[in-house]
């Protein structure tokens, strides 16, 4: 039986048609490394959700970047037309319903503009978080940002 916030994120799952389901780990997916370890697959297979905040809208951001990646405030910026800055816990699980470590790109309390760094799509399929630190599923990245609406920038250091 799935975990309450990993059955959120299943049932957003189901609801799209998507054929895979929630995978519970043995192990911890709480970093991009610790989740690649648990799976079986390359740190750049998974797929950070990343939540940061607008400096002067307050609105809420999600980024999605390669496990292998880190983002480029600079260029999220851009992509979002507004400065970001890092979002502490307790903001973050106040807009999305999830507490850091387990934050899906789907299946938050409130819609969130999303942003998608095109390095996911050298890999065939990626896994992504299911909303708790120990739950994850397997997307490809074109699904991900159909499921996301997610705009597609550059957004990763180089």
């Amino acid at each position: 039986m799935l975990k309450a916030s990993a059955q959120r994120v299943q049932s957003v799952l189901t609801q799209f048609g998507h054929p895979d389901a929630v995978l519970e780990l043995q192990e911890t997916a709480h970093s991009a490394e610790d989740a690649a370890r648990a799976i079986g697959c390359g740190v750049g297979q998974i797929v950070k959700s990343l939540v940061f905040q607008g400096q002067s809208s307050g609105q809420a951001f999600l980024l999605l970047v390669s496990g292998q990646d880190r983002v480029d405030l600079n260029k999220a910026a851009q992509a979002v037309h507004e400065p970001l800055k890092r979002a502490d816990a307790n903001w973050v699980k106040d807009r999305t319903g999830y507490a850091i470590g387990g934050v899906p790109p789907i299946g938050h309390s409130s819609p969130l503009t999303t942003v998608m760094d095109p390095d996911l799509w050298q890999y065939s399929l990626v896994w992504a978080a299911a909303g708790h630190p120990f739950a994850v599923f397997p997307i490809t990245p074109d699904h991900l940002q159909s499921m996301t609406k997610a705009l597609v920038h550059d957004i990763h250091l180089a």
